[in-house]
C-alpha cells in the first residue's frame, strides 16, 4: 500500500495513471465497508458478534433501507479484493525492477514485508482491529518467493490457493444453510453490552487492551482468507504481465473483457447471495465479490480510456492512490475520532437515527482525504507515511 510496496514505479514521471486511480478507488471503497463498523454499537467487536447484518430491502423497501443496501452491496468485499490485486501488481513491478537492475530476488524485499507487518501491527493495536496490512505482509513473502519460480509453479500455486479457499467458503456456507433454525435463534446476535460501552464511553487505553486481549479472534479474517489473498496477489501478477494496465490496444481489450465478465457474471451472482440472506454472506463476500472486483478494475479502466470520468475526480482518486498508505491509516483514524467515545462519539449520539449520517460520514472523510492528499502532493513527492517507509528502507551508503 505504500510507495515502496505497491506503487507502480519509483519515479513520478513513470507512474501508470490507471494504477493510481484504481488504488485511490480501492482505498475509499474499503472505507465504504469499514465505516459501518465504526458507526455500529460495539464497533470492531460487532463484526464477530453478528451485529453488522445488512437490512433487507424486500422486508422494508423504505428509501433509507434501499440506499443502505445498495451502498453496502456495491462495496462489501469488492474493494478489498481490488486492493489485494493491486498489491500483487505492485509486487510484480518490484520484481521486474530488480530484474532490470540485475539484482537478486527477493533480495531486500523481505525487509519491506517485515516493515509492512510492523506497520500493520501498530495500526491494529493503536487504530483499527480489522487491519489488512499484516495479512498482506505475510502473503507478500510467499508470493515474492513464487515470483522467482517458474510459470508452471505459479499456476499450480494459484490453482491450489483458489481450491483451498473455495472449499472453505463452500463448507462454511453449507454449515450456515443446513443449521437448524432454532440454533441460529432467527435474529442476528447483538454485541455484548461491555463492547458497546467500551467504544461508546471507554478510554483509549481500554480499547487497546481489548484488541490485544482478543487478538486471535480479531485476526481471523486474514487467516480464513489466506488462500484468497494468495490467489489475488498472483492474479495481479498475471494481469500486469498480460499488459492489462497499459495504455495499449491489448490493454484496452483486456480491460473491456474484465468489465464484461466481472460485472456481467459477478453482479447477478452477488445479488443472489445478498438476497439469500446472512447464510450466504461468506459466499458473497469471499466467493463472488472478487469476481466483481475484476469487473470494477475493467470498468474503471474503460471509463478512463474513454474519458468518462471528470478530470477533478481522476485527480482526486489519483492523489489518494499516490498516498495510499497514509490515506488508509488516516481514514481509519478520522473515523475513530469521529465515532468513538474518545472523540466526538457520533456512533452513540446518532444511534438509531438511520443510515444517512453514516453514508454522509463516508463522503466527508473521502473528500477530506482527496483534498488533503492533493494539497500534500503539491509540495511533496510522497505521502507522510510513504516518506517514513522510504527513509527506513532506502539502502544506507
Amino acid at each position: 500500500m505504500a510507495d515502496t510496496l505497491i506503487a507502480p514505479l519509483d519515479r513520478k514521471t513513470d507512474r501508470l495513471p490507471l494504477l493510481d486511480v484504481l488504488r485511490g478507488a480501492a482505498i475509499l471503497g474499503t472505507l465504504m465497508t469499514n465505516v459501518w463498523i465504526f458507526a455500529s454499537p460495539g464497533s470492531e467487536w460487532s463484526v464477530l458478534a453478528g451485529g453488522l447484518a445488512s437490512p433487507d430491502p424486500l422486508a422494508d423497501p423504505s428509501a433509507a433501507t434501499v440506499a443502505e443496501s445498495v451502498f453496502r452491496f456495491l462495496a462489501d468485499g469488492k474493494f478489498l479484493s481490488l486492493l489485494t490485486v493491486l498489491f500483487g501488481v505492485g509486487l510484480a513491478i518490484q520484481y521486474d525492477s530488480a530484474a532490470r537492475r540485475g539484482e537478486p530476488w527477493p533480495g531486500r524485499y523481505p525487509r519491506r514485508a517485515a516493515f509492512l507487518f510492523v506497520e500493520g501491527t501498530v495500526h491494529f493495536v493503536l487504530v483499527f482491529a480489522w487491519d489488512v496490512l499484516m495479512g498482506y505482509a505475510v502473503t507478500a513473502l510467499l508470493v515474492a518467493w513464487l515470483l522467482a519460480r517458474s510459470e508452471k509453479v505459479r499456476r499450480g500455486a494459484m490453482g491450489a490457493a483458489a481450491a483451498v479457499h473455495l472449499t472453505l467458503v463452500a463448507l462454511v456456507t453449507l454449515a450456515a444453510v443446513t443449521k437448524p433454525e432454532e440454533a441460529s435463534g432467527g435474529t442476528p446476535k447483538a454485541p455484548s453490552a461491555d463492547a458497546v460501552e467500551l467504544y461508546a464511553h471507554g478510554g483509549y487505553g481500554s480499547q487497546i487492551a481489548f484488541r490485544l486481549e482478543h487478538f486471535a479472534a480479531l485476526r481471523v479474517e486474514p487467516v480464513f482468507s489466506f488462500g484468497l489473498l494468495v490467489f489475488l496477489f498472483l492474479l495481479g501478477v498475471r494481469l500486469h504481465r498480460a499488459g492489462a494496465f497499459t495504455a495499449t490496444a491489448d490493454g484496452r481489450r483486456i480491460r473491456t473483457r474484465m468489465a464484461a465478465w466481472g460485472l456481467g457474471l459477478g453482479l447477478p451472482l452477488n445479488a443472489a447471495t445478498a438476497l439469500g440472506g446472512d447464510d450466504f454472506f461468506v459466499l458473497g463476500r469471499y466467493g463472488v465479490a472478487p469476481l466483481v472486483a475484476v469487473g470494477y478494475i475493467g470498468l474503471i479502466g474503460v471509463a478512463l480510456d474513454r474519458l468518462w470520468i471528470p478530470k477533478p475526480v481522476t485527480t482526486a482518486l489519483g492523489s489518494v492512490g499516490r498516498t495510499a498508505l497514509s490515506c488508509y491509516v488516516a481514514q481509519n483514524l478520522l473515523c475513530v475520532l469521529l465515532c468513538y467515545g474518545i472523540g466526538l462519539g457520533l456512533a452513540d449520539r446518532l444511534a438509531g437515527t438511520g443510515p444517512w449520517w453514516v453514508m454522509g460520514l463516508w463522503a466527508a472523510v473521502a473528500l477530506a482525504l482527496a483534498a488533503g492528499s492533493w494539497l500534500w502532493l503539491r509540495r511533496f513527492d510522497r505521502g507522510p507515511l510513504e516518506s517514513v517507509q522510504h527513509a527506513a528502507l532506502s539502502p544506507r551508503r
